[in-house]
């Protein structure tokens, strides 16, 4: 899995965070999205699959 995000749609809602802290994370100072492993494990895969199910701005894509 390779996760890709377009900080340009993130709206800072936080959804994804919340469910994946390890893959995602949140700029201080205005809230658009981190990725932090572009590669998650596949214990990770369902969450970030639905982070991007989830995602109101359609930010964060994935591609297997």
């Amino acid at each position: 899995m390779k996760v890709t995000v377009d900080e340009d749609k993130c709206c800072g809602a936080g959804s994804c965070v919340l469910l994946a802290p390890e893959v995602f994370d949140q700029r201080e100072e205005d809230g658009i999205v981190v990725l932090l492993n572009a590669e998650p494990g596949e214990d990770q895969h369902a969450v970030v699959r639905e982070s991007a199910a989830v995602c109101p701005g359609a930010a964060i894509e994935v591609s297997e």
